[in-house]
């Protein structure tokens, strides 16, 4: 019916939308449409769903939080169907009920609760439970930490595995907050995140308690409840969550205790990545957690598929889009600790995947791998993610297809994402009427120079004409909310622009331009951090990186900017890794920039490295990238300059480099 009441009025202006010379997006309307049917079938739902759980019994397992009821849900209904695959381990969606409810009243007995109903207080517990000592005993534990309040939030420092799962569950099902700390962290980072999310207590992994033991004081003098996740806990103050988990019944528990007063109420807390400073706490909210179950439906994934998932699930893209997307389908997921890419196609053979999950350069890694056997007999028919590069997604449909890649666009804290449904390459979405209808955006008019959107003479932001990049924005809005972040008001001062169309409006920054081509599809350009300056015009990183990839000697490719003492803007300079066996042909890249780059693009440096640096969420490092530099006496790696007069790449000797900075190298 809804696809219906779209297509009568499109097919009465039919006539009209010809003669304006519209063909070019009208083209893609049957893509458009069939996506928005899909995403309003799924937003009524996932409407339904919620206020299903609203009106269920608040004593039964059918009400609470989202991730509570639809577990409980999944477990009632195909509780023999694989959820889990880890390894050689495989868990049922009913072994995930059973497992999260012994984690949550483990999580119970530390806030004091004694199986008591609603309003009843601690004193009665339910008939047949069994009454272990509260988790969070002082005298036990060897802490002086108080009960964990209601809301309060437990931060995990764990790997990717069922552990994970459970205890994020759990927690969820408790009515507690969690907060997934970026595994990596230690000493200053990791108290910082812990401080800023007002963590409660922490739940670690055993095989971390070594590289924390410098940690463990300060970690005490916050007077943190310290749990660990293994027998080898022998560490004064910190005890077993698994085994008083064990010590618990299995059965449900009451949805009230997770209910959230209000859908826009923080459940949990993801940190940003920290590039350019330390990691913010950025709130999730149950809303987002409820919409995430939508992913899945969206891409066009069902509850048949099995779904390979190597992401670390701190991230979002790992916890939210993969597992929770999962729950939302009730489809399999098999859960790999660490991404491995001469593993991949074996494990997808082995378990007969059919989607995957990416991000950033990890389908890079793929195609850069020799060839295998497996890659030629798997099932894969969709892989789903973000950051796919252009040269990469025509070389990986070469080599793996056929298969359907499916690109997307969102972040963590935002209140945008958009979908790539057609599979267009390069594309990470779609700015058809009718998608912005659903899911609001626009792209405004920036300016690098002074970092800030261009206005007009009422002080009013300007939209972009096609081809021409432009700030992604968002209106913020209670169906599409922006919540900050844990701490000080001004951490979220430059994520919200307010009167960009009219007075009193407010509007979500992304910090990324892309560009609107005529057909309507959506292209990344840049994050305005990286976007640089230089002889008076703006320089993208990602197309300067386009045009340095197409070279069959180079295997990959990072474009940053570096300040030049005596030169105004940036510089920009090129890390590069070689394609084994091939060698490094400065002859034919400089052939190729001045070919393909204007004068002001082409890379005044290069940096050639066996290989290139990426944070644990596969995104290429370009801040710490341009803070090392380009001196020759600092860094150990083959570097070279461009020298204007000769017209070629020299070796940044300390002798050019002198001349550099004297000015009688030209650059």
């Amino acid at each position: 019916m809804a696809a219906l009441l779209l297509l009568l009025p499109l097919l009465l202006l039919l006539p009209l939308l010809l003669k304006l010379d519209v063909w070019p997006q009208l083209r893609w309307l049957p893509a458009d449409l069939a996506f928005t049917v899909r995403a309003l079938r799924c937003k009524r739902a996932l409407r339904a769903r919620a206020l299903a759980a609203a009106a269920a019994d608040p004593e039964s397992s059918e009400s609470g939080c989202s991730l509570a009821w639809r577990l409980a849900y999944l477990a009632r209904e195909q509780p023999t169907h694989t959820f889990l695959i880890h390894g050689a381990q495989r868990f049922s969606y009913a072994e995930a009920e059973r497992e999260s409810n012994r984690i949550a009243r483990a999580f119970l007995r530390a806030r004091g609760w004694t199986g008591g109903r609603r309003g009843s207080g601690r004193g009665s517990t339910e008939e047949g439970a069994r009454v272990a000592p509260p988790a969070g005993d002082a005298a036990a534990r060897g802490t002086t930490a108080p009960p964990l309040a209601p809301g309060a939030t437990v931060a995990l420092l764990l790997p990717a595995g069922p552990d994970f799962l459970w205890i994020w569950f759990g927690l969820a099902k408790a009515g507690l907050r969690t907060a997934f700390v970026p595994t990596a962290l230690r000493r200053g980072p990791l108290l910082h995140c812990l401080r800023s999310c007002g963590a409660s207590a922490l739940v670690l992994a055993t095989e971390f308690l070594e590289s924390l033991e410098p940690d463990l004081p300060a970690l005490r003098a916050m007077g943190l409840h310290l749990w660990a996740t293994g027998p080898e806990t022998n560490v004064a103050g910190i005890s077993n969550l698994l085994s008083e988990a064990a010590d618990q019944v299995d059965e449900p528990v009451p949805g009230y205790l997770s209910a959230p007063q209000n859908i826009m109420d923080t459940c949990l807390y993801i940190f940003t990545s920290g590039t350019t400073g330390l990691p913010k706490a950025a709130r999730i909210s149950h809303l987002k957690v409820l919409q995430c179950q939508g992913f899945y439906h969206l891409c066009g994934v069902h509850q048949e598929d099995v779904i390979y998932l190597a992401l670390p699930l701190y991230h979002m893209s790992g916890s939210l889009l993969g597992i929770v997307g999962c729950l939302g389908i009730g489809a399999t997921v098999v859960l790999k600790p660490k991404f491995s890419a001469s593993q991949f196609w074996d494990d997808c053979q082995k378990h007969r995947v059919t989607v995957f999950q990416y991000i950033g350069e990890l389908c890079r890694y793929l195609v850069n791998q020799p060839p295998s056997k497996a890659e030629c007999d798997h099932k894969v028919r969709l892989a789903v993610g973000s950051g796919l590069r252009p040269d990469t997604w025509e070389r990986f449909l070469r080599r793996f297809g056929p298969l359907q890649i499916l690109e997307t666009y969102g972040m963590t804290e935002g209140n945008v994402a958009t979908f790539n449904y057609t599979g267009r390459q390069g594309a990470v979405g779609r700015a058809s009427w009718l998608y912005k209808h659903i899911f609001p955006f626009s792209l405004i008019r920036y300016d690098v120079m002074t970092g800030e959107p261009i206005r007009n003479a009422q002080g009013h932001c300007m939209t972009t004409s096609p081809g021409e990049p432009g700030l992604l924005v968002a209106p913020v809005s209670q169906q599409s909310p922006f919540l900050g972040y844990a701490g000080a008001p001004e951490l979220a001062k430059d994520k919200l622009l307010k009167d960009v169309f009219w007075s009193g409006d407010v509007f979500f920054n992304t910090g990324d331009l892309l560009v609107c081509d005529e057909q309507g599809f959506l292209h990344f350009h840049d994050r305005t951090g990286d976007t640089f300056r230089w002889k008076g015009e703006n320089v993208a990183t990602t197309e300067v990186a386009e045009v340095l990839e197409t070279l069959d000697f180079l295997q990959e490719v990072n474009i940053y900017g570096v300040t030049v003492p005596g030169h105004e803007g940036r510089a920009g300079m090129a890390a590069l890794a070689l394609r084994p066996p091939q060698a490094l042909n400065l002859v034919q890249l400089y052939s190729h920039v001045s070919e393909n780059l204007p004068p002001y693009a082409r890379p005044r440096f290069l940096r050639l490295q066996e290989s290139l640096a990426t944070t644990e969420t596969f995104k290429q490092q370009k801040v710490r990238m341009a803070n090392e530099g380009f001196d020759p006496s600092v860094l150990s790696d083959p570097l070279y300059v461009l020298d204007q007069d000769i017209g070629a790449y020299l070796p940044l000797t300390p002798a050019r480099y002198s001349a550099l900075l004297s000015g009688d190298l030209r650059i």
